[in-house]
């Protein structure tokens, strides 16, 4: 090649191509206006503030949802562009920037990198950020966002250093900077450096996804430029890190130590000590994820070798048609039947045999009474369809059972000052009774259930319910079960639910509830402390 300059140019191009397609998605769209961000610069800049956010919640390993990049953008907005927003506007536009601008309305964004080499476009796939489904609180289902690799590189290319100097250069500043005690220059640097060893580890796990796919279409040169990459970032990195550690250990215990013994600290000593207990932290997680490529470095070589070799043994497989290649031969001349087993003899290839092992000779011994009993069990036909309505209709039984023993409650607590666990306990007739506690698991849990949230409004949870959707779930829900009811309710003509309250009453009142029913079919005694239940309705 003439121009030796040129090589490597659709990887400079993918640089480029991060910040074009980002600048071209932003700047063709007029619903900045509509939050006060009129201008380019403005608009790159909020841009970039909520990709930092997004990266410090996937660093921190923490949720990073929709409302959290809306209090986000608020608290930034009060502070520094001091834009006529409010919340939701603050919520609507992060909701625009993740979904309108970096995700490009859920269409695949491709840029294309000229290749002097092989004289052609190379069409080069970006994605900013991707999103995961977590729990909050373990109830509600919420869509969490994250930085995929091309938007580390995005965010990391602003530093304007070569991919095999940013994590030498880092660690220097680090180093750098903790000589001079600049501790909270050293915690930028030191983010940076494990953010940049979860980049490479992130780089090796979609590489090994690749070959476990087809790992025809991993090239060589793929394979070998991720191997140096490895080497590189775990050459000596784990010793130098834990003789930072042990340094950052040292100071923040003397300052421990002088504000123990010595005096009260000062606010900038406070500081510091703070930023040495962060960079404490990240050295922590930084070694960890340096042994995690260090492992995944092997597994991917063992992996490629592995699918390498099991495909060269596919190629070595020679096939034979049966028709033309056995049928047709033997009614041509039924004499070969005789000689049919050179033909079949690899189909019935046997193991190989045992060897005696003298370390298991040597080991203790257990009981094999267990495997015995279980090779002697009868076989079953099994239906597993059969099962399946089986255990279907069961669910529904126990899901009603819960129904009856929270629906009692609401009916009864529908008044204007509620009921008392204990006021209801007298004024239940037997069917009733067992209506509200089928058994003591179920009332155990509809109690608990009902305490540990106090406050409980239906408002809020239907529109919730109509803004998400929620997947189905066999056990009990507490906030599927009152919408449930309070529509039923509303079907048959009753004011609609509104609240539920529920309070436990500290007068040291115990209320007993006798004969009843267990799954082993015996008899139980409950004893509780007494609630108060509140039901509003509409007026």
């Amino acid at each position: 090649m003439q121009y030796d300059f040129l090589k490597h140019f659709p990887r400079r191009m993918k640089s480029v191509g991060l910040h074009f397609m980002l600048i071209q998605n932003s700047i063709q769209k007029t619903t900045w206006k509509q939050y006060g961000f009129s201008t380019g610069p403005e608009q790159i800049n909020i841009i970039f503030a909520v990709l930092l956010y997004i990266m410090e919640q996937s660093l921190r390993e923490e949720s990073c949802t929709m409302d959290d990049i809306g209090v986000y953008i608020d608290t930034v907005n009060v502070q520094h562009f001091h834009k006529n927003l409010n919340y939701d506007d603050c919520k609507q536009l992060g909701d625009f920037i993740v979904n309108v601008i970096l995700s490009n309305e859920g269409k695949a964004m491709y840029f294309d990198g000229f290749d002097f080499e092989e004289n052609e476009y190379q069409n080069m796939h970006i994605s900013y950020v991707a999103n995961r489904i977590v729990y909050v609180d373990q109830e509600f289902r919420r869509t969490s966002y994250y930085l995929t690799d091309d938007g580390y590189n995005l965010l990391l290319s602003t530093l304007e250093i070569e991919n095999n100097m940013k994590l030498t250069v880092h660690e220097m500043i680090f180093q750098m900077h903790l000589e001079k005690q600049s501790y909270d220059k050293a915690v930028d640097e030191i983010k940076n450096v494990f953010n940049l060893l979860r980049v490479q580890l992130q780089k090796i796990q979609e590489a090994m996804g690749k070959i476990r796919r087809n790992a025809l279409n991993y090239s060589v040169r793929d394979y070998e430029t991720i191997l140096l990459e490895n080497l590189d970032t775990i050459q000596d990195t784990k010793q130098k890190f834990q003789n930072y550690r042990e340094m950052v250990k040292g100071r923040a215990k003397e300052l421990e130590e002088k504000n123990i013994n010595v005096r009260q600290l000062l606010p900038k000593e406070e500081d510091n000590l703070n930023h040495l207990r962060e960079i404490e932290s990240y050295l922590n997680r930084t070694i960890d994820e340096h042994q995690k490529i260090l492992s995944s470095h092997f597994d991917l070589k063992a992996l490629y070798t592995r699918e390498l070799e099991q495909l060269s043994q596919m190629s070595l497989i020679r096939r034979f048609p049966l028709r033309t290649a056995l049928y047709d031969e033997v009614l041509k001349n039924a004499d070969t039947l005789t000689r049919l087993d050179y033909f079949l003899r690899p189909l019935f290839n046997q193991d190989a045999d045992k060897t005696y092992n003298l370390n298991k000779a040597f080991q203790l011994q257990r009981p094999s009474r267990r495997r015995t009993e279980t090779d002697s069990e009868e076989e079953l036909d099994f239906d597993e369809e059969s099962w399946r309505q089986e255990k279907e209709r069961l669910r529904q039984e126990k899901l009603k059972k819960y129904e009856g023993s929270l629906g009692c409650l609401i009916r009864h607590a529908s008044g204007k000052d509620g009921i008392s666990l204990q006021e209801l306990s007298g004024r239940l007739e037997e069917e009733e009774r067992r209506e509200l506690i089928p058994d003591v698991g179920i009332f155990k849990e509809v109690m608990v259930e009902l305490i540990k949230n106090r406050e409980i409004d239906l408002t809020a949870l239907q529109k919730e319910r109509s803004e998400y959707i929620q997947e189905n779930t066999e056990d009990f829900q507490l906030n599927d079960m009152l919408l449930k009811l309070a529509d039923a309710e509303e079907t048959r003509g009753q004011k609609r639910i509104l609240r539920v309250h529920v309070s436990r009453i500290e007068d040291g009142s115990v209320v007993t509830f006798s004969g009843i029913p267990e799954k082993d079919g015996g008899m139980k005694t409950i004893r509780c402390s007494n609630v108060q239940l509140r039901v509003f309705r509409e007026e």
